[in-house]
């Protein structure tokens, strides 16, 4: 297709030409969205020119009317990709001789360049969310965003349905309100749901879709060794996954936790005999050690690299040409994202191979091909914008001046998640605000705002404002201690909760070496290199995914179907064979649940296949329920596909009473009143909404300093004002991660009726996978000993015969 003059100027022609590219279709609507200064959202396969596409416009009119001062800002979710766009749009801007400047602002951008950037701006910022939200709040932003031409969001998808998308959307209607004129721009390769994620852009933003790339070839490596029947490390694939790597020029080995990131890459180094140059990189490890690695991948450098969802998103290393993702990817929305990392070209087919660590996961990686195959998508559905980021969102515009309460009550509700906000409760986010509520008015730490005669706000003292740009965010990680090899250099951080457990001499397993542990000092973890025969491995909390509800329902489908079954490995297909004849397997629109003694004790499965977390929610209320039965539960244990109770009364005659629909009624109530949980949540969202500061001037508060002061406050409210905006927003928290109710609902409503009970006279082949779990996650006190030593060996003869 010809090269409009009318689209492309001059210079940006003859780069096109001189490179032998002509306009796609996609990148052409955008240009044409543009020049009428339409907002869109652009979806298009990796390797289709999306990022290109969303820059055009903006290199364009700059090519055309030069001018100083800032005109598009790019916002992505990873510093590390806003790195790699700068750097890819060097080429075509000095290539082309493009009167342009262009720069990064993130986090780690040295505070006299940041202040720089707001009294002398580059033509094109690329930044993040939270840096954005930084710059508004400065008095200066009107004039900073005062000639705004277009924002620019990458992997839109990523941030949409999360605290920072919320962020984000508040922050877009901010620009908005400022820039009325301002273009906005969403890029995303994967969406469930377009025109809902592009409401995130703009309220009139368009959806256009680029061509279709070459289809994705994605098999399921094959091993000399059967799966296990537990475990997710699949280290009985290593040797495979190693030749692999040794027969391709770069590979992205994904895994899904930090955790299983340390061991896979030790395993796959003892297997290196050659030395390949291969590295780790996970979000836990210093940022000059990430900062490495992404430049060594990018000189097409390294072998490989072991990842986590830190390089998920689109980061452009040509050189990849092998995705190999260890584990299964709970989700066909995230597995097509991380296969699209190889052969980053849309005319070239990303070669991807998924490893399964035992068989469960093999028929989720069947799958995960399935849905790929048929297209389908499993992002989540939108949900209402989180109350706790409102806050810090009013208190950031504060910061930048005074405002009125009517004018933010209708710019907020133009930002996508708060659309349906009603006035009562922003009102009450306002007064939360303002005083902290009718229980904490009377304390002065929390009358941030104060009225104007003309029924405006303002900053009260200008402490807040320090206070807030020091806490500005909404990611909350665990509390860390910094890991240091001696008195070397620091390797990065590792949770505070793993540390507690270790003893000096223990061996653990960070930044891909074996180090043992010396002790703590000032905050730090002092270590050295060590030699362990078994050593620890640090476990992050929230790094496990739960598997998504429609891949849940296509590992069933697989099960039940005979001529499937039929095309299964032999391993995999014999086990589901023998629980075939021993018991019966799960089917649609039920839920098997077994019962067997074992050892002295009763034991229930249920296979609702619902996620990890609401099968740890629903032990619990399970246990409580069993308890006023007079069952004697002893504890349970949870994964994605199944729960297991153990109690010391055979609970064979209650399955329909422990599964009825009414458990989410009062046992639910009083079971949240009491867990940790409520208060484990209402932290993060006390640190985001800023009524605790985890950084005030000069020093850094412990994690004991924050969980103290949050938990306080916490019952406080509770007794005095149970209605508090907080104690919302702790809810709707604990409810759509921590508990996942939705998931939970939607299983026992499927139940009534519906469940299928098998009593048999011992441990079936499907129970074998969640038993082997027992001791690693039970309810404290209720570990069974003679459990805990019990070889998988002896459990896997006794459920076979």
């Amino acid at each position: 297709m010809p090269l409009d003059s009318d689209l492309l100027p001059a210079p940006l022609r003859q780069w096109f030409a001189a490179r032998g590219w002509t306009l796609r279709d996609h990148q052409r609507a955008m240009l044409e969205a543009a020049a009428g200064g339409q907002s869109a959202l652009l979806i298009a396969p990796t390797g289709g020119g999306k990022t290109l596409a969303g820059f055009l416009p903006s290199l364009a009119d700059l090519t055309r009317a030069p001018r100083e001062g800032l005109h598009t800002l790019y916002i992505s979710p990873l510093k590390a990709l806003a790195v790699d766009v700068h750097r890819n749009l060097e080429q075509p801007i000095a290539e082309a001789g493009l009167p342009v400047s262009h720069e990064t602002r993130t986090g780690d951008t040295p505070a006299a360049k940041r202040q720089r950037q707001r009294t002398h701006p580059p033509n094109l910022l690329m930044t993040t969310p939270e840096s954005l939200a930084l710059m508004l709040s400065y008095p200066d932003a009107p004039r900073l965003f005062g000639d705004l031409a277009a924002v620019v969001v990458d992997e839109l998808h990523a941030l949409a349905g999360t605290k920072r998308g919320d962020q984000l959307a508040l922050c877009l209607a901010r620009l908005r309100a400022l820039r009325p004129q301002v273009r906005a721009v969403g890029l995303s390769a994967t969406v469930a749901q377009p025109e809902a994620l592009a409401c995130h852009v703009a309220p009139d933003a368009v959806v256009i879709r680029g061509a279709a790339g070459a289809t994705a070839e994605v098999g399921i490596l094959d091993a000399a060794k059967d799966p296990p029947w537990a475990g997710h490390m699949a280290h009985h694939a290593m040797p495979e996954v190693m030749d692999q790597i040794r027969s391709h020029r770069t590979t992205l080995v994904f895994v899904n936790t930090r955790a299983q990131g340390e061991i896979v890459f030790q395993a796959l180094w003892r297997l290196n005999d050659e030395a390949l140059p291969i590295a780790l990189h996970h979000g836990s490890l210093a940022a000059e050690q990430r900062r490495k690695v992404e430049a060594a991948m990018a000189a097409g450098k390294l072998r490989a690299v072991v990842a986590t969802s830190s390089l998920d998103l689109g980061i452009d290393w040509g050189a990849v040409d092998l995705v190999i993702q260890i584990g299964a990817p709970k989700g066909s929305a995230r597995m097509i994202q991380r296969i699209g990392r190889a052969n980053h070209r849309l005319d070239a087919p990303s070669q991807a191979l998924l490893v399964p660590g035992n068989r469960f996961e093999y028929l989720e990686c069947e799958a995960a091909l399935d849905a790929m195959r048929a297209g389908e998508l499993d992002d989540p559905p939108p949900r209402a914008g989180a109350l706790d980021v409102l806050a810090q969102h009013v208190l950031g515009v504060a910061c930048a001046g005074a405002f009125h309460p009517d004018d933010l009550f209708a710019e907020v509700r133009t930002a996508a998640p708060y659309a349906d906000l009603d006035r009562e409760t922003f009102d009450g986010v306002l007064r939360f605000v303002k005083d902290g509520g009718y229980a904490l008015k009377t304390y002065d730490q929390y009358r941030r705002l104060a009225p104007l005669k003309d029924g405006r706000f303002k900053i009260a003292n200008p402490r807040f404002v320090r206070d807030w740009r020091m806490n500005v965010g909404t990611i909350v990680e665990a509390e860390t201690l910094k890991v240091r090899l001696g008195r070397g250099p620091y390797l990065g951080e590792v949770e505070e909760y793993f540390v507690m457990g270790l003893a000096p001499g223990d061996t653990f397993i960070f930044a891909g070496q074996t180090l043992r542990f010396e002790g703590v000092r000032e905050m730090t973890v002092i270590a050295a290199k060590a030699q362990g025969q078994d050593p620890k491995v640090p476990a992050y909390m929230g790094g496990r995914l739960p598997i998504s509800a429609r891949l849940a329902d296509r590992v069933v489908a697989i099960l039940s179907d005979p001529v499937r079954r039929a095309r299964l490995p032999a391993a995999v297909r014999d086990w589901a064979d023998i629980q075939e004849a021993r018991s019966t397997l799960p089917r649609p629109g039920t839920v098997l649940v077994e019962t067997f003694p074992r050892r002295g004790r009763a034991f229930l499965v249920a296979y609702s296949l619902a996620g990890r977390n609401a099968h740890q929610t629903l032990g619990m209320l399970l246990t409580r329920r069993m308890e006023r039965l007079k069952l004697k539960p002893l504890g349970f244990v949870a994964n994605d596909y199944a729960i297991a109770v153990w109690s010391a009364v055979d609970a064979a005659d209650h399955v329909e009473r422990l599964f009825d629909y009414d458990i989410l009624g009062d046992d639910l109530e009083e079971w949240m009143a009491e867990s940790p949980m409520l208060k484990r949540a209402f932290r993060q969202v006390a640190v985001i909404a800023g009524l605790v500061q985890r950084r005030i001037a000069g020093a850094e508060k412990s994690g004991r300093q924050v969980t103290f002061n949050s938990d306080l406050i916490y019952d406080v409210l509770r007794k005095y004002e149970p209605e508090h905006v907080l104690l919302r927003a702790t809810r709707a928290d604990a409810e759509g991660g921590l508990i996942d109710l939705h998931r939970l609902t939607d299983m026992l409503y499927k139940a009534q009726g519906n469940i299928e009970h098998r009593r048999l006279a011992r441990v079936s082949p499907l129970a074998v996978p969640v038993l082997l779990d027992i001791g690693k996650e039970s309810m404290a006190g209720a570990i069974l000993d003679d459990l805990l030593d019990e070889a998988a060996a002896d459990l896997i003869a006794e459920a076979v015969g």
